[in-house]
């Protein structure tokens, strides 16, 4: 049972092959030009949501800025203070900036060799920055910008 031998009829016959004429073209440039449109729609709606966004966080760091100032100007020698303090406490940041800095250059051949020398200048030195910037910076955004008058 060979099926070269029996000629088929053209009605079972189904054609295949890509279209090689110019409405294939057509039809090829019209999906294309839909789905670019389709892609800048897609784009248009990203930057009205992400205008939204830039809005909504400028409103709420508007919002933050006004409690901030209605704070200070409610607690002026709080403020006063805590910008003192602030710098104060920037001076103590700086002395221990340096000791830490110290203490990497005279170690630099055992922290790089060892895990455990790492580890014990890290458990040293990191949770005392990390609390002393925390409060740094806490003092001053509360503290005022007007620089402290010595008296």
């Amino acid at each position: 049972m060979s099926y070269d031998q029996e000629p088929a009829s053209p009605m079972f016959r189904i054609d295949v092959s890509p279209e090689s004429g110019s409405d294939a073209s057509i039809s090829e440039s019209r999906l294309t030009i839909e789905l670019l449109r389709q892609l800048v729609a897609s784009q248009n709606q990203q930057n009205r949501l992400l205008q939204d966004l830039i809005q909504q966080n400028a409103a709420i760091q508007k919002q933050r800025a006004g409690e901030l100032q209605q704070w200070k100007d409610s607690n002026p020698e709080l403020s006063r203070a805590c910008r003192q303090a602030a710098e104060t406490l920037s001076r103590v940041q700086t002395g221990f900036l340096d000791s830490l800095t110290e203490e990497i250059l005279e170690n630099e051949d055992h922290l790089m060799e060892g895990e455990f020398m790492l580890n014990e200048f890290v458990d040293r030195f990191g949770p005392r920055l990390a609390h002393l910037n925390g409060v740094l910076q806490v003092l001053a955004q509360l503290g005022t910008g007007q620089p402290i008058q010595n008296s």
